[in-house]
């Protein structure tokens, strides 16, 4: 016998009522959680990030650099991976 339980669709509220320090993405109105960055990934994120606003400052850029977490909101994208 089939099981009919339905998949179920989460929202951006869903999100944000995660606890504190849980991370995690939405796509598609599937929750996908997501392991803690490690100590080298913090490492890198950070160089590059130094590199990045670095080169961003010497040439009078207007833009910033910002590190993670930074909720991004991709509103009808219709890329394909």
């Amino acid at each position: 016998m089939e099981s009919s339980k339905k998949k179920e669709i989460y929202t951006i509220e869903d999100i944000y009522a995660l606890p504190d320090g849980e991370h995690a993405e939405l796509i598609n109105g599937q929750i996908y959680y997501m392991a803690p960055p490690s100590w080298n990934h913090q490492k890198l994120s950070r160089k590059l990030l130094q590199t990045i606003a670095n080169y961003i400052d010497r040439n009078s850029g207007e833009c910033e650099a910002l590190a993670a977490p930074f909720a991004v909101f991709l509103k009808g994208f219709c890329g394909t991976v």
